[in-house]
């Protein structure tokens, strides 16, 4: 039986091949590491199109204003529409556009905000330890009074976090000033764990 490809015909299409599969393989591998654990966004859509720039950057509320429990538990908390409306009780009431946050509070269903900073869940992360220790909020969110949609600024992958594990005190600033969205001085004479216990596999994943 005669052959169909000769060859040279043959090497090229082989090449060809692997050439296409090289490029899918890369565009996957960008596309895999472009998307954060979990949210499948680094800005996803949100219920209400809530801006911190408004809120934090131009009115200067404080972080634990909506975040209540960042000071004491692991999850920072989100608002529910009680505390959203201690404001917009007032401020624009009638807005079509906070018809969600009003839905929300007559029939007690929480709005389904979506995750941006969402670990897995074989990851423990506390945050009340971070800000206990001067762990300011801009050194994992960002300048979050500068977004006007929110978007995540850090990968959180593993390294990224060991590389605060391993030198913590650039990252440090005073208790009181972890919510501010500056520069800030660095905290002196921080109390530490040991870097070998911040770097100890046990520490996150428990």
């Amino acid at each position: 039986m005669a052959q169909v490809f000769h060859a040279p015909a043959l090497l090229a299409l082989k090449l060809a091949g692997l050439a296409m599969v090289l490029v899918i393989a890369v565009a996957w591998v960008t596309l895999y590491k472009a998307l954060p654990a979990h949210s499948g966004a680094l800005s996803p859509p949100q219920p209400i199109p809530f801006s911190h720039k408004h809120h934090v950057g131009d009115d200067g509320i404080d972080c634990r204003y909506c975040h209540w429990s960042v000071e004491k538990s692991s999850f920072a908390g989100i608002p529910s529409a009680q505390v959203c409306l201690t404001c917009h009780s007032q401020l624009f009431s009638d807005a079509s556009i906070l018809e969600p946050l009003r839905q929300s509070a007559r029939t007690g269903k929480p709005i389904a905000w979506a995750r941006v900073h969402d670990l897995p869940d074989f990851v423990y992360f506390d945050h009340s330890i971070h800000v206990a220790k001067g762990v300011g909020c801009v050194e994992c969110h960002g300048r979050v009074d500068r977004m006007p949609r929110i978007e995540r600024v850090a990968s959180l992958e593993m390294q990224w976090c060991l590389g605060c594990h391993r030198d913590p005190a650039p990252h440090l600033r005073p208790p009181s000033l972890v919510t501010y969205m500056g520069p800030a001085p660095r905290q002196e004479n921080p109390r530490l764990h040991s870097t070998r216990r911040l770097t100890d596999c046990s520490t996150c994943h428990r």
